[in-house]
């Protein structure tokens, strides 16, 4: 997280949500050790950043940089379970405060088709010796293409842990069903939004598709469409001692490929025109219930690596479960994002899914669908 203003710092206190600054970043070889306060290291030529990023506390703070990740080697952070934590030691793709990896291509457009193909996954370690800390990804969205200073937008946390007595920033205000785990979503805003989804059981590893997360929250009102995706980054928020913390590694890609270089779209079409791609949607229906299946069809000449699908129920539908995509629903709205084996499809292809769900008085077929952001054909 960044650096709020004097407000902001103090809207913050009893909040889960990362400030930071990042400076300029050098190349880092073999193992570096940093224990400056916004101390920061190239890896990987330059593809992901590392940053110490102590912005909560005055108390020293080390981190080992490898060539995957990074370890918390020495911390002492003592602060209150109710105000804001220490740090936000992290690993990051994208624009931080000036300081842009390569070939991340963010800043980006959420309306650019290949957002819907943004992936991220990170392995973690969390040690046993007292240390209260949430570990946690920080996403960052932006009404503007900007590159530097504070993001105005939206900030999205997904926290895959937490201890002690520490919780997500404002208030919890439901529970969602995304990348196969439930989530309890909380918000707050603090000169901008922090919407967090705190996994209901922790895990230490986490792969996932960013739009997954943010069709949810542009469902609730907490993000809007024509914003733009400056970075993804992920690490921890210690509140006491923090040694032992580590990131074993992390990766992001876009249009299904690797970060370096400049991307190539994923799919033609953006999200003011048509995609290449055609969705069929045919249901089997009885009293009070119904099962669906929905086909996607790639009818350009690229390749889709990974895929979003967004649509809404014109009746009083609710799904129940789900097979061969991760589905979330927020009032009428639903998304659907590839699952593993299925995050491709050829030109020419296609894929399907299903759903099972219940109804009330009205089960009409939705009819408008949009793939990662863009219109598809019905039919």
């Amino acid at each position: 997280m960044r650096r709020p203003s004097i407000v902001a710092a103090a809207a913050l206190l009893a909040v889960g949500g990362a400030v930071a600054i990042a400076l300029a970043a050098p190349p880092a070889s073999a193992d570096t050790q940093i224990c400056a306060k916004y101390g920061s290291t190239s890896i990987q030529g330059g593809r992901y950043i590392v940053q110490n990023n102590v912005w909560g506390d005055d108390t020293t703070q080390c981190i080992n940089v490898t060539s995957t990740g990074f370890a918390v080697t020495s911390a002492v952070h003592n602060l209150p379970q109710n105000g804001a934590p220490a740090a936000y030691p992290s690993v990051y793709a994208g624009c931080h405060y000036g300081a842009c990896t390569s070939g991340s291509g963010l800043p980006l457009a959420v309306s650019d088709s290949r957002f819907g193909t943004i992936s991220t996954s990170v392995g973690m370690s969390y040690p046993n010796n007292g240390s209260v800390y949430d570990a946690s990804y920080d996403v960052w969205f932006d009404p503007t293409p900007r590159t530097d200073g504070q993001n105005t937008g939206a900030e999205l946390m997904v926290w895959l842990n937490k201890t002690g007595s520490v919780h997500a920033a404002g208030s919890q205000v439901g529970t969602v069903n995304i990348a196969g785990a439930n989530w309890d979503v909380w918000y707050g805003n603090y000169g901008w939004n922090v919407v967090s989804y705190v996994r209901q059981g922790s895990t230490s590893s986490l792969s996932f598709n960013v739009s997954s997360f943010y069709r949810d929250m542009v469902n609730r009102g907490y993000a809007q469409n024509s914003w733009y995706i400056t970075s993804v980054q992920a690490g921890f928020e210690p509140w006491v001692n923090g040694t032992g913390l580590a990131v074993n590694n992390f990766s992001y890609s876009i249009g299904g490929g690797p970060t370096t270089g400049s991307p190539s779209p994923s799919s033609t079409g953006g999200g003011n025109g048509n995609a290449s791609c055609r969705v069929s949607y045919t249901k089997s229906e009885w009293a009070g219930g119904f099962t669906a299946n929905v086909t996607v069809t790639n009818t350009g000449t690229t390749a889709l690596n990974g895929w979003s699908l967004g649509f809404s129920f014109p009746g009083d539908q609710h799904i129940t479960n789900a097979w061969s995509a991760t589905v979330s629903q927020s009032g009428s709205a639903v998304t659907a994002t590839n699952v593993g084996y299925n995050a491709q499809i050829p030109p020419g292809g296609n894929t399907s899914f299903g759903f099972q769900g219940t109804w009330g008085s009205n089960d009409s077929n939705p009819t408008s669908f949009r793939l990662n952001g863009a219109t598809c054909t019905n039919g």
